[in-house]
């Protein structure tokens, strides 16, 4: 029932203001944060989005307003500051379906992977890709953020769905700690990555 309450509240809190209110909210979870555990099966989690794939992802497919969106946009991409702060912990694991999956034109996606590179290299983040040739250790429903341990969000098409309860949380970890150990790393990840930008790069070409 708390869940059920959090998820209502947040979805009033979302259609009161809007995309660039709802990311407003979201950078100041980020920002309270010490550490977080990001799994992301479907596409590039937004803290590690390029402006624009952000913006892409906030407008692509949904009836909003491209103005909205935009502004959504930008207080995403300023967010992004805290991975770059030190004395913070970020963990970050994709599936190769989420680096595959493009927004808008294939043209964009070789900047956005360029961006994983770069990002995978700082000390205090740890980026992993489950590759598709590889078991998956469960079927990957949907992402998910784990913000100390004590707080999963889920982000659906309508709202998130912020989980609480020990048992749920508990469940995702697990299930991200499964994930994150079947991913490849430093530079089998770069490798991996720089594949897929050839690929994309080859689509754009086209």
């Amino acid at each position: 029932m708390d869940a059920l309450l959090l998820r209502l509240r947040d979805e009033v809190s979302r259609l009161k203001s809007g995309l660039a209110g709802r990311e407003a909210a979201n950078a100041a979870r980020v920002r309270s944060a010490q550490w977080m555990a990001v799994f992301s099966s479907a596409m590039i989690p937004p803290l590690l989005q390029t402006a624009e794939y952000a913006r892409l992802a906030l407008s692509i497919g949904q009836d909003v307003d491209q103005d909205d969106a935009a502004k959504a946009a930008a207080v995403r991409v300023e967010s992004q500051a805290v991975v770059f702060e030190p004395g913070r912990k970020f963990a970050f694991v994709l599936t190769e379906g989420a680096v595959r999956t493009w927004p808008g034109s294939p043209s964009l996606m070789p900047a956005q992977l360029d961006r994983l590179a770069q990002v995978s290299t700082l000390p205090h983040v740890r980026l992993g890709v489950v590759p598709w040739n590889v078991e998956a250790p469960a079927f990957p429903l949907h992402g998910f953020t784990i913000y100390d341990g004590s707080v999963s969000v889920v982000e659906s098409l309508t709202g998130d769905l912020t989980l609480t309860e020990v048992g749920e949380i508990d469940t995702h970890m697990d299930v991200f700690e499964a994930f994150a150990a079947a991913a490849v790393y430093d530079d089998a990840l770069r490798d991996l990555l720089g594949q897929t930008g050839t690929d994309y790069r080859a689509l754009a070409s086209k």
